[in-house]
């Protein structure tokens, strides 16, 4: 490779800098080393660029012997410019070994995969799962020096949150464990606030009393963020679901952090908006959990990000001051935008207790349009079509189109073999998914039609079948929105975000299925494209 420049990325088998799973299948066979949760985007002999990590969200592996042997050498990815997400997930089949490094080079017992992993939402442990390694043990990470909770702590919690203090273990053991059932830590209590004010004093008292605190909204995350490392606090906003405001003709909410995003949705359609987020775990996840982990979602295409639609932010710092900022203005030029401090920062600033968003008017015509792709050549086979057929649609359907997803072959094939869903098209080596939504029915089906009309007689599809009616565009939708249930029934699924730029965007694929070969069971992509033109 050439030389390195700022803007490139390297993917080493094995680092320092963030912690590794290890996988094989028997003991003593070699480690299976995985990216970190944050890598350099230089090699390790040159001194990383300040600040440039990658997002550790559409590829998935499924692994049955180890991956890497120690001493491989670093796999290099050159990115100049990021375009979209990419999300890596790697699945073992059951009763896959997994074992993890704890302090200088020490080996944690191996285990069992926990299998089948839970399900989205659900906060308890599957049936008969064995237990989930602690993180502490399976990664080289150390406890810092904070104090850990007395008697007299509960008891300051108990007089904050009466009745609200949870130490019952059984409850705990959901709390702890993320949904991927990947990581666990070891909290001995679960604190319920139901305002701001709860929230402050919380915090108050565990600054002065050096304890460390774990904010929890749905558990939804897959990439451990979401859980405990130690014996921290977990500070859960699930009580914290009130609305407490919507203005019918700007269509700004203000709601408390623990609402849940499918229930904001049905709440402002009713008056007739819809929320600017969605999400596949929007049954679940917490709008002040999307707001910390700044959350794309299948309408970022339409409606941008969070930095955009989020109007104002009420958060609880560290030390239980409360920052105030619920601002239900779309322009204020009064003072910092300290809201975009928040967004995005995970909790590790402060925790989010309400959020002010601005919702958008609910489309009066919603269309999706279900297509197969024409073959494509060597390289990438048909991915080229995939990136021209949304050029296409970007043109063609301008500021109707809302939605552009794609799948390969084998995620159809996943679908179907393990949720029973047929494919509505002929197969094809890729499909996409497009929606269209606006005001006009006649305006948007006729932009529509020509689209699909010139895609066909151009030689892009080979096939597509359109849906106006609710019930057959969520079915339509489930196709893409199950992928990750199907592969967590296939296998053991790891699941990281990047960005790439589109034109490199399923070069991934094919490598990783060339570097795996048959140790893989599936080597899968799928996911949104970005706003950037192809």
């Amino acid at each position: 490779m050439g030389p390195t420049s700022p803007q490139d990325l390297y993917l080493p088998p094995r680092t320092a800098l963030g912690p590794l799973l290890s996988l094989g299948t028997s003991p003593g066979t070699p480690p299976l080393g995985l990216l970190p949760l944050l890598v350099p985007t230089s090699p390790p002999e040159a001194p990383p660029c300040p600040g440039s990590h990658v997002r550790v969200s559409p590829c998935a592996v499924e692994l049955q012997s180890p991956l890497f042997a120690p001493g491989d050498a670093m796999l290099p990815w050159r990115v100049s410019r990021w375009a979209m997400q990419l999300s890596l997930q790697v699945a073992c089949p059951p009763g896959a070994l997994v074992a993890g490094k704890s302090g200088a080079g020490a080996r944690s017992p191996s285990m069992l995969v926990p299998w089948p992993p839970s399900l989205r939402g659900s906060s308890s442990l599957p049936t008969g799962a064995p237990e989930v390694a602690l993180t502490a043990e399976r990664y080289p990470v150390q406890r810092l020096p904070f104090s850990e909770v007395t008697e007299e702590d509960l008891a300051a919690f108990e007089h904050m949150l009466p009745g609200r203090v949870i130490t019952d273990p059984e409850v705990l053991a959901a709390v702890n464990v993320d949904w991927l059932r990947s990581v666990r830590g070891c909290s001995r209590v679960l604190l319920r606030p139901r305002t701001t004010e709860e929230v402050s004093r919380i915090l108050r008292h565990c600054h002065q009393r050096n304890l460390a605190v774990s904010p929890q909204g749905g558990n939804t995350g897959m990439v451990g963020g979401s859980v405990p490392v130690f014996d921290e606090i977990i500070l859960s906003t699930a009580l914290m679901n009130r609305i407490l405001s919507f203005h019918d003709v700007s269509g700004t909410l203000v709601c408390q952090a623990g609402c849940v995003l499918e229930q904001l949705g049905r709440h402002v359609e009713e008056r007739g908006f819809i929320m600017p987020l969605d999400l596949g775990a929007k049954g679940s996840c917490h709008i002040g959990g999307n707001v910390a982990t700044n959350a794309g979602g299948l309408r970022f295409l339409r409606y941008g990000s969070l930095r955009g639609t989020v109007l104002g932010l009420e958060v609880v710092l560290a030390d239980g001051s409360v920052l105030s900022g619920l601002s239900s203005l779309r322009k204020d030029n009064t003072g910092y935008d300290l809201k975009q401090l928040f967004i995005g920062s995970e909790g590790t600033l402060g925790v989010v207790t309400a959020v002010s968003i601005a919702c958008v008017p609910r489309p009066q015509a919603v269309n999706v349009a279900f297509l197969g792709l024409m073959p494509g050549h060597a390289g990438c086979p048909g991915f080229q079509e995939v990136l021209q057929t949304f050029r296409f649609c970007k043109a063609q359907l301008g500021e109707i189109l809302s939605a552009f997803e794609f799948l390969d072959a084998e995620c159809m094939q996943l679908v179907g073999r393990h949720l029973g869903l047929s494919c509505p098209v002929r197969g094809s080596p890729f499909y996409v998914l497009v929606e269209t939504a606006g005001s006009s029915v006649a305006h948007d089906s006729e932009k529509l039609t020509a689209f699909l009309e010139q895609a066909l007689s151009s030689g892009l599809l080979t096939d597509g079948t359109v849906a106006t009616e609710q019930r057959r565009v969520q079915a339509l939708w489930a196709l893409r929105e199950r992928i990750t249930e199907a592969l967590s029934r296939d296998g053991y699924v790891y699941k990281y975000d990047l960005s790439l730029p589109l034109e490199q965007l399923y070069h991934l694929v094919p490598d990783l299925r060339a570097r795996l070969g048959p140790r893989a069971r599936h080597v899968v992509g799928y996911g949104h494209l970005g706003l950037d033109s192809a």
